[in-house]
């Protein structure tokens, strides 16, 4: 595969670029098999449509065509479980979750990740915190009889944000 280099220039990022390494959607580490692609969760609803309406041109088009955005507010009612299920920007920075490749979070690096970037120690990072949020997916199996969407919504937008997909647990 022939390498090619992104250029980003959006609100968050300006002269930023890296190289895609793999191919979209191939060559993950063992340990990491989300169950949605970025494209299945925009579409699904997350982070209340805000996430990515100014990052557009980074990406396939493919993926915006059927995202729930929303371009000037934070929109709960665009998010699958229609419930807020998201902290601040500012609480990510404040905890360290934040990494200065990917300014908005770790959906941004999975994004990416998807796309063929390979940032070896960023990605085992995020790989680890991605594998800790399946705690999440056995308190639903505990408390929530088998594909009871009305139980614990909250926790189960919060997997979507994940590529978890709590729809079918």
């Amino acid at each position: 595969m022939k390498h090619k280099t992104v250029h980003v220039n959006d609100k968050m990022q300006r002269g930023y670029r890296y190289e895609l390494v793999a191919g979209a959607g191939r060559d993950f580490a063992s340990d990491f098999a989300p169950d949605l692609t970025p494209t299945e969760m925009l579409s699904l609803g997350v982070f209340g449509g805000k996430y990515m309406t100014d990052c557009q041109k980074e990406f396939p088009k493919s993926w915006f065509q059927h995202a729930k955005l929303s371009p000037d507010r934070y929109d709960a009612t665009l998010n699958f479980f229609r419930i807020k299920a998201s902290q601040p920007l500012s609480v990510w920075r404040k905890n360290g979750w934040i990494h200065s490749d990917d300014p908005r979070g770790w959906f941004q690096w999975y994004c990416r990740y998807y796309m063929g970037r390979r940032l070896p120690e960023e990605d085992a990072r995020q790989i680890k915190r991605w594998r800790q949020i399946s705690r999440h997916v056995g308190q639903l199996k505990r408390n929530c009889d088998t594909l009871d969407l009305g139980c614990r919504r909250r926790q189960r937008q919060a997997l979507l944000h994940w590529a978890y997909d709590s729809r079918k647990i």
